[in-house]
């Protein structure tokens, strides 16, 4: 009789390679497609975890600046012209995707500041106008307690 006669095999839930990891993206995929697309001979068990772990990130940094710009833009749905708000307004991500066209993205705004119209005269003028009008004001009010203050003592004594 064998020693392991009284004992029965449990088996063990299978835990995929993305949940090892504590990652989202599917690492088993990333392994195949490394493998199929012959960038390599031979594959490391780790590159497949960490090219999931990168893409996994990027797309997280990505979701959350798209959804800034949504909520910027007080709408609840994120479209492509938020994701291209976000990447374009963000050095590195824009860095990192230079040589990408986002379909139905549209532009970032931007007018160059040589074409916007000067300040006339006749507004900084106004602006001048309205200090001078506001110190002479205060001038006033100090003059009106000065000479309220230099009364006669008669005029004191009928206050009171």
């Amino acid at each position: 009789m064998s020693a392991r006669s009284g004992t029965t095999a449990v088996k063990k839930k299978p835990v995929s390679k993305s949940q090892k990891a504590g990652l989202q993206f599917p690492v088993g995929r990333m392994a195949r497609f490394l493998k199929n697309g012959r960038y390599a001979k031979r594959i490391g068990a780790g590159a497949p975890v960490y090219l999931a772990a990168v893409l996994e990130y990027l797309a997280a940094e990505l979701l959350e600046l798209a959804g800034n710009a949504c909520r910027d833009n007080k709408k609840t749905r994120i479209i492509p012209r938020h994701i291209q708000l976000a990447v374009r307004n963000d050095e590195e991500l824009s860095k990192l995707l230079a040589e990408v066209t986002i379909s139905r993205g549209g532009v970032l705004p931007n007018i160059n500041p040589s074409l916007l119209p000067k300040k006339t005269a006749s507004k900084a003028e106004k602006e001048v106008a309205e200090a001078d009008d506001k110190s002479t004001k205060d001038k006033a009010k100090e003059k009106e307690t000065v000479t309220s203050s230099k009364r006669s003592p008669k005029a004191k004594s009928e206050k009171k």
